[in-house]
């Protein structure tokens, strides 16, 4: 198992901004085994708290070593979040690593709020005191609800790559919802950021749309 870090690039200067970090599994037999088939096995063998916990703890210690306020994003499932020990796995990675709290960014899907309630407002609050940073990931594919986002702490929004393809195609309703992301990001002061752009007219487009990552 190890880490990948996908850039985030800022739209209008081309600047790496910060990094994702992406699990990988390397198995000695079956070579690269892509995280759409190793993730759901670690959710079933309830590994994957473990697992993600590992990934928090060396995302933080390979971003203090990268220069200036290069931010580090983890993703952070469900089960974790849900974990009443996560806020304490969180503190003594950013800890061990000496990493500034406002450098990680906590990637969470639509799926945490499956269970919202008491629970996952404390568990946003205990967090957001310790000073990291919250993106919405995948946003407009899942449930759709907008109610958390009046609650929820969250910094950012991610656009799903879903979105992004085809964006630059004459008459792609793609650019209306994502002009609507953009606007709703704004009114509550979240950045915007698209995910899995892959050419050059995208990123223009982006850079249009005001899409600032």
């Amino acid at each position: 198992i190890w880490l990948a870090y996908q850039p985030v690039v800022e739209a209008n200067s081309n600047k790496v901004v910060g990094f994702e970090a992406l699990l990988r599994w390397t198995h000695p037999e079956l070579g690269n085994v892509p995280p759409s088939l190793f993730i759901p096995i670690a959710e079933e063998t309830n590994l994957i708290g473990q697992l993600g916990d590992w990934a928090l703890k060396q995302a933080c210690a390979d971003a203090v070593q990268w220069p200036g306020n290069v931010r580090i994003a983890v993703n952070v499932s469900p089960i974790q979040f849900g974990n009443l020990d996560f806020p304490a796995a969180v503190t003594q990675a950013l800890s061990n690593s000496g990493l500034a709290p406002g450098r990680l960014e906590l990637e969470l899907t639509e799926s945490v709020f499956l269970n919202e309630g008491d629970a996952t407002d404390h568990m946003f609050n205990t967090l957001k005191m310790l000073g990291v940073r919250f993106a919405l990931d995948d946003f407009g594919t899942g449930y759709s609800s907008l109610g958390y986002l009046k609650r929820a702490p969250f910094d950012k929004i991610k656009i799903d790559k879903t979105f992004i393809d085809g964006v630059t195609e004459e008459g792609s309703r793609n650019v209306a919802i994502i002009k609507s992301i953009v606007s709703l990001a704004e009114g509550l002061n979240m950045e915007t950021t698209a995910e899995g752009i892959e050419a050059h007219d995208e990123l223009a487009k982006m850079n249009e749309l005001g899409v600032k990552l």
